[in-house]
C-alpha cells in the first residue's frame, strides 16, 4: 500500500510501498477514502523535519541536552548512532481520515466488516491507503455524512473540546481569533450551541468566509472597537484562540476584549507572554486546549478500550468524535466551503508543498484522496531478490536464516546494526504490525521481505531462526508459537510475565527434547557477552569461596503512563528490564538464585515500584544484591557493579571500564571507542550456538533468571519477604 512518510534526517516527504498492515486485539483495518492533511502539526514537523542538524539544535535544545548527557554516559560514538538512527527512522504522517472496515482484530464485536467510519490518532490516522486504528478512535458514520467530511472529524473534535473549556452558555458572546481551519470549525460548533461568535483575522478572506456562515468577522487592525460594538462594551464571555503563530498578539487581544473574570482558551499555538497587567485586574482564567478531549494521551484509553464512565467524563474524545459527526449529520457543521485542494494520494509531496508555504498558494483544507475499488491486498512486499537455499530442519545448522518480529526503536538502534554486522546470518524477513516500521529496516539492513503478519514469518520455510523484538506481553506466545514450527528462538527479555507463561514456555522445550525436535532458546541477556564483563567473570571463576555483587542501576525516571508500566502490556519495569541485571550476577556466580527478598521505596503517586533494593541468595552461600532506581538523574552513569571475592574485588563501570584489584594491584581496562554493552557478542554466540547445537545461556540459568524476577515482584508486594524461587 501507499503510504506518506517523512525522514526527520532530511526532511523529505515520500510516498512509499509500505506492507498493509495486520489488525490485532482491538484494531480495525480501515480501507481509507480521505485523510486531512494538519496545515497546524503537520506543518511544524514538516518544517523542523527540513532544518540542518544545526537547525534542529537550536530549535530543541531540550533534545541537545538528552544528547549531550548521553554522551557523557556512553561515548562518542554510542551517541552519534543513537542519534543518527533515531533521525532516520521514518515519521508517519496524518491523524483524521474516513474510509471503510474491511478486517478487524478480536474484541471488536462493536464493529463490522463494510461498516464506514471516522478514524482519529496520531499513529493510527495516517496519511495510507489502509489504517490500523483501535475501536476507541473509531465512529461509526451515518449514510448522510461522506468520506471527504468525516475526514474533518478529528480536527473538528480538537475545536469542540477547545469550545467546551470556555464553559460558554447559550446567549453568550464568543470570540475566536484566528480563522483558520481550526477557527472556521469553531465558529460554526460555538453558534451552533446558541452563542453569538465574533471572529478575528489578520486575513480578509477567511474574514469573508466566517461571514458566508452567518458570523460576524473583521479584520485584525479592526478588532478592538468592533469587539466593543458586537459586546455592548462589556466585553467577551469567552475568548476562543485559533491562532497559530509565535507571536504573543492572540494573548494580548484576548486579555484586551474579554470581560471580567472571562476564560481565555488556546487551541493553537501561540505566544503565551501574558500582559499581568490585563490578565490580573480582569481576572481572567487562561486553558490550553489539550487536543481532543479527554482520553488523549491515555494508552488505558485510546490502545486497551477502557472508556471513561459517562456519568463522571461526559465528554470523552470518542463523545467528541460522535458529537462532530452529528454536526455533520445534520448540516450544523459545513466543512464543504473549507476544502481548498484536494491531491490524489501518489500527488501528496504537492500538498506539502502547500502547507509549508514553498508554493505561495492559499489554502485550507486540503484532502488527500485514495482509490475506492478493491485492490489486490498483501501483507508483505519484496525488498530484494529471494534466496533460493532451502533450510534442512536438523538440530545443527550451517547458517542463520533469520526472520524478525518487530521493528522498532531498539531494533533498529541496538540490535539490528549488531545483527548485520554478525557474520553467518542470513536476512530473509522482517514483520512490524504497522509495516511501516518493516519496510524501512528491511530496506536499511538488506532483508528480502518485508511485512505486517508475524504468522508470515513464523511459517516461512526459507527461515529457521525467529528473533522476537516486540512488546512483552506477546513474548511467550510467539516464542511457543516459533518453537513448535520448528524455527530457533532468540527473543529480547523479558522471556515471560508470569510464572504461567514461563512454565508453557518451559513445557514446549521439555517436549521437544524428548523427541530430538529441539529447537534452542535464547533471551536477550545481552551484558553476560559484554567484553568487559566476561573479563569480569574470568577474574572471579576461580573463586574458591561465595562472592558478594553489587549492581547499582540508574534507570531514571518513565511517566507512569509508558506501556513497560501497564502489567499487562510491560510487565512492570522490575520484570521487565530488571532480568538483566540479576543475569550478570547469575552468570558471575554460574547458578541461579534460590531466594529473593525485595523492598520498594514508597511510589508517591510519582513512581510504580521502580525504586527497587532485591537481595538475592545463592545456594554456594553467594549473594547479590541489585539497586533499581528511577529517581536518580539520567545524565549520571547508569551501571556499576561491584564485586567481592576471595580478597579480590572489580569494578565495572557502565561497560566503560573494568577496574580489578588483587594482592594490592590494581588493573583497569576500557572498552575501545564506546560503551560496549555485549549486544554483538550475544549475536556472534547465537550463531554460534545454532551450528553446534548447543544453547548459548544454560536453560536452568534463563528459566531461573526469569522464575527469579516474577519473585521478587511477589517480595516487593509482600513487604519484603524471602521468597523461594521456582522455576
Amino acid at each position: 500500500m501507499k503510504q506518506i512518510l517523512q525522514n526527520m534526517r532530511d526532511g523529505k516527504t515520500t510516498v512509499a510501498e509500505v506492507p498493509i498492515p495486520t489488525p490485532r486485539r482491538g484494531q480495525a483495518l480501515v480501507q481509507v477514502a480521505a485523510s486531512l492533511v494538519s496545515a497546524g502539526t503537520e506543518r511544524m514537523l514538516v518544517e523542523f523535519g527540513e532544518k540542518s542538524l544545526v537547525g534542529k539544535a537550536r530549535s530543541r535544545p531540550d533534545l541537545v541536552r538528552q544528547v549531550l548527557d548521553k554522551m557523557r554516559r556512553e561515548g562518542l560514538v554510542s551517541t552519534l548512532e543513537a542519534t543518527f538512527s533515531r533521525l532516520d527512522a521514518p515519521m508517519s504522517l496524518g491523524y483524521s481520515s474516513a474510509g471503510t472496515i474491511i478486517s478487524l482484530g478480536d474484541g471488536m464485536d462493536s464493529f463490522k466488516i463494510g461498516q464506514r467510519v471516522a478514524c482519529a490518532g496520531g499513529g493510527y490516522a495516517v496519511h495510507a491507503e489502509y489504517n490500523l486504528v483501535p475501536g476507541s478512535l473509531l465512529t461509526p458514520l451515518p449514510d448522510g455524512v461522506d468520506f471527504d467530511s468525516a475526514a474533518f472529524t478529528t480536527l473538528g473534535a480538537i475545536a469542540l473540546h477547545g469550545f467546551r473549556l470556555t464553559e460558554a452558555q447559550i446567549g453568550e458572546r464568543i470570540a475566536v481569533i484566528g480563522l483558520g481551519l481550526l477557527g472556521l470549525l469553531a465558529i460554526q460548533i460555538a453558534a451552533a450551541a446558541g452563542c453569538r461568535v465574533f471572529g478575528i483575522d489578520t486575513n480578509p478572506e477567511r474574514v469573508e468566509l466566517a461571514k458566508k456562515f452567518g458570523i460576524a468577522a473583521v479584520v485584525r487592525p479592526n478588532a478592538a472597537d468592533a469587539s466593543q460594538a458586537f459586546t455592548s462594551n462589556r466585553g467577551f464571555d469567552s475568548v476562543l484562540i485559533c491562532a497559530d503563530t509565535a507571536s504573543n498578539d492572540p494573548v494580548e487581544l484576548a486579555g484586551a476584549i474579554a470581560r471580567d473574570r472571562a476564560k481565555v482558551v488556546a487551541t493553537g499555538a501561540v505566544g503565551l507572554n501574558f500582559p499581568r497587567k490585563v490578565y490580573y485586574e480582569k481576572e481572567l482564567s487562561f486553558i490550553n486546549s489539550r487536543s481532543y478531549g479527554p482520553g488523549r494521551y491515555d494508552s488505558g484509553y485510546e490502545e486497551n478500550g477502557i472508556d471513561y464512565p459517562i456519568g463522571y467524563v461526559r465528554w470523552t474524545e470518542g463523545r467528541n468524535f460522535q458529537a462532530i459527526v452529528e454536526l455533520l449529520e445534520s448540516g450544523k457543521l459545513n466543512v464543504s466551503p473549507l476544502i481548498s485542494h484536494r491531491f490524489p494520494v501518489e500527488q501528496a509531496p504537492e500538498a506539502y508543498e502547500i502547507i509549508t508555504g514553498k508554493n505561495k498558494v492559499p489554502f485550507l483544507g486540503v484532502l488527500l484522496q485514495y482509490p475506492l475499488e478493491q485492490a489486490p491486498r498483501s501483507t508483505v512486499i519484496q525488498l530484494s531478490k529471494p534466496s533460493s537455499t532451502g533450510v534442512s530442519y536438523g538440530q545443527k545448522e550451517s547458517q542463520v536464516k533469520l526472520g524478525i518480529l518487530g521493528a522498532g526503536l531498539f531494533a533498529n538502534a541496538t540490535l539490528l546494526p549488531a545483527i548485520k554486522k554478525t557474520a553467518g546470518i542470513e536476512l530473509v524477513g522482517i514483520a512490524s504490525a504497522g509495516g511501516m516500521h518493516a519496510q524501512h529496516s528491511g530496506k536499511k539492513f538488506g532483508f528480502t521481505y518485508a511485512c505486517s503478519d508475524d504468522d508470515q514469518i513464523i511459517n516461512e520455510p526459507k527461515i529457521n531462526t525467529v528473533a522476537i523484538l516486540t512488546r512483552h506481553d506477546s513474548h511467550a506466545d510467539l516464542v511457543i508459537r516459533a518453537l513448535q514450527a520448528g524455527k530457533h528462538v532468540f527473543v529480547e527479555k523479558p522471556l515471560a510475565l508470569t510464572l504461567e507463561q514461563l512454565s508453557e514456555v518451559r513445557t514446549v522445550i521439555k517436549q521437544q527434547a524428548e523427541t530430538s525436535s529441539g529447537r534452542l532458546l535464547m533471551v536477550g541477556f545481552n551484558r553476560r557477552f559484554a567484553p568487559l564483563a566476561q573479563q569480569l567473570s574470568a577474574f572471579v571463576s576461580q573463586r574458591t569461596e561465595p562472592l558478594y555483587a553489587h549492581y547499582r542501576i540508574n534507570a531514571g525516571y518513565i511517566p507512569l503512563n509508558h506501556w513497560t508500566h501497564d502489567p499487562v502490556l510491560g510487565g512492570g519495569r522490575i520484570i521487565g528490564e530488571g532480568c538483566h541485571f540479576v543475569d550478570l550476577i547469575t552468570y558471575l556466580v554460574g547458578a541461579t538464585p534460590v531466594s529473593v527478598c525485595a523492598q520498594a521505596l514508597p511510589d508517591n503517586g510519582k513512581y510504580r515500584q521502580d525504586n527497587v533494593s532485591m537481595s538475592f541468595s545463592f545456594a554456594d552461600g553467594s549473594i547479590g544484591v541489585v539497586d533499581y532506581l528511577a529517581s536518580g538523574d539520567k545524565s549520571f552513569a547508569k551501571e556499576r557493579v561491584e564485586v567481592f571475592c576471595g580478597g579480590r574485588i572489580a569494578v565495572l563501570d557502565d561497560y566503560r571500564s573494568l577496574e580489578t584489584v588483587e594482592n594490592g594491584s590494581r588493573k583497569q581496562f576500557k572498552s575501545a571507542f564506546k560503551q560496549d554493552k555485549g549486544h554483538l557478542g550475544e549475536m556472534q554466540a547465537l550463531v554460534s550456538a545454532i551450528q553446534s547445537g548447543a544453547a548459548p545461556i544454560p536453560y536452568d540459568q534463563l528459566f531461573g533468571v526469569s522464575a527469579a524476577m516474577i519473585a521478587a515482584v511477589e517480595s516487593i508486594r509482600t513487604n519484603g519477604q524471602k521468597i523461594a524461587v521456582g522455576s
